[in-house]
């Protein structure tokens, strides 16, 4: 694994902030669990990290929502923030270093002075706009985009809900001034957008010239009042945006929002969905170079998860609460099956049948049957304790191993070739199967009686197999943290080598860290088997 330098700058990765309109799927959850790992992983290396996400809690479609049961706008949002959204980063193991809200008074603020900012600079300016727009997403739409429905109705693409006609006095911003300008940037950047498919698109629609952007709102009250006029609201998007950057103390003076925002931006990852892509890769860095604001240094679109050939979509009714799944099958399950299953960057297909299948092959009948005999075998013919080594061409294999699955996921990671990550990580749990199979320690104790090398081979075999499931619980902490937790504690690394948080990826491979003597414990298996009904 090549050495990473220590980078002053915090590595800064978000997820997109979510609606409140209705509770979080099993879409949110993947985007959100992507964004822990990677984060995870870069913690595991060493290095200063801040994960960010949050809710998004203004616009109509929300109001809507409020209204439709019966509610305040805030009341609303409260409910499902609390019943729903926080609950689901508890679920899902996730480790975020902050949780925004749009509705937040340091967010609030934030917004309006950057509003000012460029209406002082003359990037915004007061005009008409009339065309159709979309609730559900919150977008004014291009007539080229629209599908023809039932009686020439107008749909949205994304949702197929009719749009609706907006006719407004609003406050636009000099969107059209940007266009060659991120052209250039993404010329000179070209990972700045991601996949490959995403820039392409993102250039493409750059090239066909960009209009001037409605940014605030007259017909309803709910949002971020426009400073210089009250009786406007700061259009949804505008006002999301922009949380990346106050989250992190945009425009703070005090010293230590100041220095967060030094030490933080620009951000370095942003994970958002393709159909938010333009978004974030064509409206938000217009807005940062208005205000003469770094760029983030990339925007990763991922595909879509589909449920019978379908986008997820609570709308659509496609919608999967992450707690269906994690009730059933377990948190690491979950984190493990979407990043392993589906390339992140394309659009993948989930089904209970191939959850259960990778369930069971993987993880149940894969690493937790490995976990499961080594340390049982520790505890029969070592008394729980992890015996000396004395490695031969087949150990140094297994150490091959181990450096190769560091390397390779490593490298993975950095490029958010996630499934990649896993697979190489998995390919360590297949050698270190394979390894067993072949030395078949159970039979070699059988001679202990009557061969004098018989037990110092049976020590040899299970301390290599114990050092590559210390190297495994070090590499799968940020994908698995609970599993790993306890491959840790079973191994009795904790004791012997200090808290796993505290281990480092570059030395994860290294072999015979586990001292001889090492006391080892048989937990309870980490993957219980679940019939196929479930």
């Amino acid at each position: 694994m090549p050495e990473h330098a220590q980078d002053p700058k915090t590595f800064y990765v978000t997820t997109p902030i979510y609606y409140v309109n209705d509770a979080p799927h099993i879409g949110h959850a993947y985007t959100t669990v992507a964004a822990d790992v990677v984060t995870r992983w870069h913690r595991q290396r060493g290095e200063r990290v801040w994960f960010l996400t949050g809710t998004d809690e203004h616009g109509e479609k929300v109001l809507r929502s409020a209204q439709e049961h019966d509610m305040t706008p805030q009341a609303w949002a409260d409910s499902l923030v609390d019943g729903a959204w926080r609950p689901m980063l508890a679920t899902l193991e996730v480790a975020n270093d902050d949780f925004i809200r749009t509705t937040q008074e340091r967010h609030t603020r934030r917004v309006q002075a950057f509003l000012q900012q460029l209406f002082d600079a003359g990037f915004i300016y007061e005009g008409d706009y009339e065309g159709p727009y979309c609730v559900s997403c919150e977008e004014f739409k291009l007539a080229s985009e629209l599908l023809e429905g039932p009686g020439g109705q107008a749909l949205c693409p994304v949702h197929h809900r009719p749009v609706e006609m907006l006719a407004e006095r609003n406050w636009f911003f000099r969107l059209s001034q940007f266009g060659p300008a991120l052209l250039e940037h993404y010329a000179d950047h070209p990972e700045a957008v991601a996949p490959t498919s995403a820039r392409n698109e993102v250039l493409a629609f750059l090239r066909a010239g960009l209009e001037d952007l409605s940014i605030s709102r007259s017909t309803f009250d709910w949002g971020i009042p426009v400073p210089w006029d009250p009786a406007q609201v700061v259009y949804v998007w505008f006002d999301a945006l922009l949380n990346y950057a106050t989250a992190v103390g945009l425009g703070d003076t005090d010293p230590a929002g100041a220095a967060m925002f030094a030490a933080t931006w620009p951000a370095d990852i942003h994970l958002v969905g393709k159909d938010i892509l333009r978004f974030h890769a064509v409206i938000w860095p217009a807005m940062l170079m208005a205000a003469g604001l770094a760029l983030p240094r990339q925007v990763f679109a991922h595909g879509w998860l589909l449920v019978g050939g379908e986008k997820m979509s609570k709308t659509r009714l496609t919608g999967i609460a992450p707690a269906d799944i994690v009730d059933t099958f377990g948190a690491d399950a979950f984190r493990w099956y979407f990043l392993r299953a589906i390339q992140f960057g394309a659009d993948g297909s989930f089904s209970w049948e191939d959850l259960h299948a990778r369930y069971t092959a993987e993880l149940a009948n894969g690493l937790g049957n490995l976990t499961s005999r080594v340390t049982a075998m520790l505890v029969r013919y070592c008394d729980g304790s992890v015996p000396v080594a004395e490695p031969g061409p087949a150990e140094v294999a297994v150490h091959e191993a181990m450096a190769t699955a560091l390397a390779d996921a490593d490298a993975a990671v950095e490029e958010l070739r996630l499934a990649d990550a896993l697979a190489a990580l998995y390919a360590l749990v297949v050698a270190t199967n394979g390894y067993l199979t072949e030395q078949q320690p159970w039979h070699v104790w059988r001679d202990v009686d009557t061969d004098p090398t018989a037990r110092a081979r049976v020590g040899t075999v299970l301390a290599t197999a114990a050092d590559a499931l210390r190297a495994l619980a070090v590499l799968l902490a940020a994908v698995m943290p609970s599993t790993a937790a306890a491959m840790w504690d079973s191994l009795g690394a904790h004791e012997a080598l200090g808290p796993l948080a505290d281990q480092r990826l570059a030395d994860a491979a290294r072999p015979g860290q586990l001292p001889a003597g090492t006391t080892v414990t048989k937990g309870e298996g980490l993957f219980p088997r679940i019939e196929e009904s479930a």
